[in-house]
């Protein structure tokens, strides 16, 4: 209905030439909105107070203007000046019929548009690094990534996702070691291992996987590597690194590296295949060194004056371009760091010539925005059109305790364990029931529960609850006929504020889209479930009159399309029974 207001409006404003002069010269954007409260009106316009100051006249002056000139319309049953000059629409049950018509014309294309048409969006999510299986903190990008993904396709965007797998660097060269060193203990080898190095059990599940392929060729000596460490943790393992390269040599090193990798993005692609995300791309780091785009990022940086030497390492000049601090790019020992390889990454996304690029990163890389940015402008690209989102990770409770995690430890829960214990459904459907940046505690116990108290249930049970309806229809042989409703015959308030929510389904998904915020569906999901639970608990369907059954029928059969189409739009299924 938005849309239909929205017509009507400019259509006046178009005949009135001072009104249309101000709003092309001032570039007025005025707002078409649903109106909350029903005795307001439907639908309201706050286009008046925003040319009031343009045009220097009151604003209550200018509306009445504007609804003296209102073309006729069979939609809009009266119009109304409110307060300092709102312009009020109540629509007519007609308006409210033709929101049904259009959901059965359109199906599962109800909602949809094509307001992002031709824009070609590049969404990068999750990108682990593939030093272990993804965790319950991962699951909450994935879900977030993965809704945005749908959302925005379904208003016109040409999205892919992509995911960047960090397959280089010092975390993947302590992965190496941490499969090694558990791959000597399977071979008889005695020794305390590091708490530097990856502890969970899938470390040892690769180095049964390394013996098994590849037998005793990675034999080291483990006196020689254990002597003589420092005390200091992170010198103590980059060390016993420098040791083990020493002892299986560079090709045996990176076939342990590569194997570890491989398997454990693998596992990766896997779950989240399983939780219903998929990548177009998986993007490698390696690849970034083997092609030269590294290097030639940062020959770039150093011509134009961005880097300089110190202390024997490379240095960003990020603090002159917003940054609270400069940034090593190559160290002493000359590796790069993950910031030189981002470099180059963001850079590769930009000569890919999308229109717009979007990160999700986990809120602990907030401080990490200011110094990409700098580093996008710096190589003359612009880096508003890079959008960073952050998401918060997740808090697990179970019978009302805090579960305690550490990556680095092996003490976490994977987002594997969370959907094998809850559900995929579930589980996407409470990471999207959250504002992202929002912190979330994630009840395991509530997921489970089968009430009202647990969102996801209660709204895949409106939609059950709709088709066993149809069920009943079926099994009494009752026929129908859902084109050829009178659905005049809907005039209860309870079935009038449930077209009304049906009609601002629309303008959700693109308030969604526009905000990149899937929480808002969501929210629309579990609205319309309770009204739909409240309006079948007061009325009847089967037992009412044929007209009234048919009208209330295609009333439900509206509210169960809209409710599949949301929950689509958050990769949760729509169940026909429960």
């Amino acid at each position: 209905m938005l849309k239909e207001v929205r017509s009507l409006l400019i259509k006046s404003i178009t005949s009135i030439e001072e009104v249309d002069k101000a709003i092309k010269q001032n570039n007025v954007a005025f707002q078409v909105d649903h109106i909350r409260h029903q005795n307001h009106g439907d639908i309201a316009s706050n286009v008046a107070m925003l040319l009031s100051k343009s045009l220097r006249a009151d604003p209550r002056q200018i509306a009445k203007k504007i609804v003296n000139n209102l073309p006729f319309s069979e939609l809009v049953e009266r119009v109304e000046i409110a307060g300092p000059g709102f312009i009020n629409f109540f629509l007519t049950n007609e308006a409210w019929s033709k929101v049904i018509r259009n959901i059965q014309i359109n199906g599962a294309a109800y909602g949809c548009s094509d307001e992002g048409k031709d824009q070609h969006v590049l969404i990068e999510y999750v990108s682990s690094n593939p030093t272990g299986p993804l965790h319950v903190g991962h699951g909450r990008g994935a879900a977030y990534g993965d809704s945005l993904a749908r959302i925005l396709r379904a208003t016109g965007y040409t999205t892919e996702c992509e995911y960047y797998i960090n397959d280089a660097g010092r975390q993947i060269d302590i992965l190496a070691l941490s499969v090694w060193l558990r791959y000597l203990g399977l071979l008889g080898e005695s020794f305390a291992f590091p708490d530097g190095a990856y502890q969970g059990d899938y470390i040892v599940d690769l180095a049964h996987i390394l013996l098994e392929e590849d037998g005793h060729s990675h034999y080291g000596n483990v006196a020689w590597l254990m002597q003589s460490l420092p005390s200091a943790p992170d010198s103590k393992i980059d060390l016993m690194v420098s040791r083990m390269k020493e002892q299986v040599d560079s090709e045996g090193f990176s076939r342990i590296q590569a194997l570890a990798v491989d398997k454990i993005v693998s596992s990766i692609n896997k779950d989240l295949r399983q939780f219903n995300v998929e990548f177009e791309t998986w993007y490698s780091e390696s690849s970034l060194i083997k092609s030269g785009a590294l290097d030639e990022a940062l020959d770039k940086l150093k011509t134009s004056g961005y880097l300089y030497q110190k202390n024997s390492a490379w240095w960003f000049r990020s603090s002159d371009l917003g940054d609270e601090k400069d940034r090593v790019v190559i160290r002493t020992n000359g590796s790069h760091t993950y910031f030189a390889a981002d470099i180059a990454y963001h850079i590769d996304k930009y000569d890919r010539g999308y229109d717009w690029l979007i990160n999700v990163w986990g809120s602990d890389h907030h401080g990490y925005i200011s110094r990409i940015k700098a580093s996008i402008g710096a190589l003359n690209r612009n880096p508003n059109d890079l959008e960073i989102l952050t998401v918060q990770f997740a808090t697990l409770y179970r019978d009302g305790e805090k579960i305690a995690m550490s990556t680095r430890s092996g003490e976490f829960v994977t987002l594997r364990d969370l959907y094998e214990e809850v559900g995929v459904d579930a589980a996407r459907f409470f990471y999207a029931s959250h504002k992202p940046e929002q912190h979330m505690d994630f009840d395991l116990d509530l997921a489970k529960t089968q009430s009202s108290d647990n969102p996801v249930y209660y709204v895949q049970y409106a939609h059950a609850r709709i088709c066993s309806v149809f069920k009943k229809m079926e099994n009494r042989a009752i026929t129908y006929d859902l084109s050829k409703a009178n659905l005049i015959f809907l005039s209860e308030p309870q079935e009038l504020d449930l077209l009304r929510s049906l009609s601002r389904y629309p303008e959700i998904v693109s308030q969604a889209s526009r905000k990149c915020e899937p929480h808002q569906i969501a929210y629309f999901c579990r609205e319309l479930a309770n009204d739909f639970h409240t309006y079948y608990n007061a009325y009847p369907f089967l037992e009412s009159e044929d007209n009234l059954r048919l009208a209330r029928l295609s009333l439900i059969d509206s509210i169960r399309q809209v409710l599949k189409n949301s929950l689509d739009l958050l990769g949760v299924t729509a169940p026909d029974k429960m």
